[in-house]
């Protein structure tokens, strides 16, 4: 192969490699509505209790740097809005429900209703307004507060 050739194949695979990383950005913490989806129950990850309105259930790892970002971010909402608990599954000690659940990366992070049903689903470090946005889709609220 000569210098041209080696030249063109090092662009293209810089080319898609690029592309691969923006998609990858693009969808990394964005909630992704579920319709139909599975009902959760505390006892099926060993909380105590979920929130009375909606419960932003997080599972993280030990060493995982974007899980403690997000654990901030979910506990903030869940202590500033009314009936929204967080609560955070470390995959470290259960690592039955990452198969269980589908979880192939961490933080991924439900957003559930009073029920336990799955209504949204975030994977990567979340974004609040992404998190507010699907809480303001499951409670009906025109916008949840943050005071």
């Amino acid at each position: 192969m000569n210098g041209l050739a080696a030249a063109a194949v090092l662009l293209g695979l810089v080319v898609v490699a690029t592309a691969a990383g923006l998609v990858w950005r693009a969808r990394t913490g964005r909630a992704r509505r579920m319709t139909g989806g599975r009902t959760i129950a505390a006892s099926d990850v060993g909380a105590d209790a979920f929130g009375t309105g909606a419960t932003l259930l997080q599972f993280s790892t030990e060493f995982c740097a974007p899980c403690r970002s997000t654990a901030r971010v979910l506990g903030e909402i869940g202590s500033t809005t009314d009936g929204v608990e967080h609560v955070e599954i470390d995959l470290t000690d259960r690592p039955d429900l990452a198969g269980r659940f589908g979880i192939l990366q961490t933080p991924t992070t439900f957003v559930l209703d009073a029920a336990g049903a799955v209504h949204a689903r975030i994977g990567g470090a979340v974004r609040a307004d992404e998190v507010r946005s699907a809480l303001d889709d499951l409670l009906g609220r025109d916008r949840v507060r943050t005071d």
